[in-house]
């Protein structure tokens, strides 16, 4: 009987776990559209010609972006691995 019950709060932990791990892959996609939003407007907005470039700024995003679909990979892996084990 003690078994069961250890079972039982392992699978609310690992449920709970679950959703915490969905939650913070939902908040770095929020957070990688956000960041290709502002690389998209200053692309436009960037004006050579008039001396209106964003090039360090873009690069910075652009490794930010980089950084953010690392993160969310490495996330949808561990939670592929909890659903598989769950």
């Amino acid at each position: 009987m003690n078994q069961t019950m250890t079972s039982q709060s392992a699978n609310g932990s690992e449920s709970q776990l679950i959703e915490a791990t969905e939650h913070e892959i939902e908040c770095l996609q929020h957070e990688q559209a956000a960041v290709k939003a502002e690389v998209k407007l200053l692309l436009m907005e960037e004006n050579p010609a008039n001396g209106v470039c964003y090039h360090e700024r873009i690069f910075h995003l652009q490794q930010d972006n980089l950084r953010l679909d690392t993160e969310i990979q490495f996330l949808q892996a561990k939670l592929r691995r909890l659903k598989s084990t769950w």
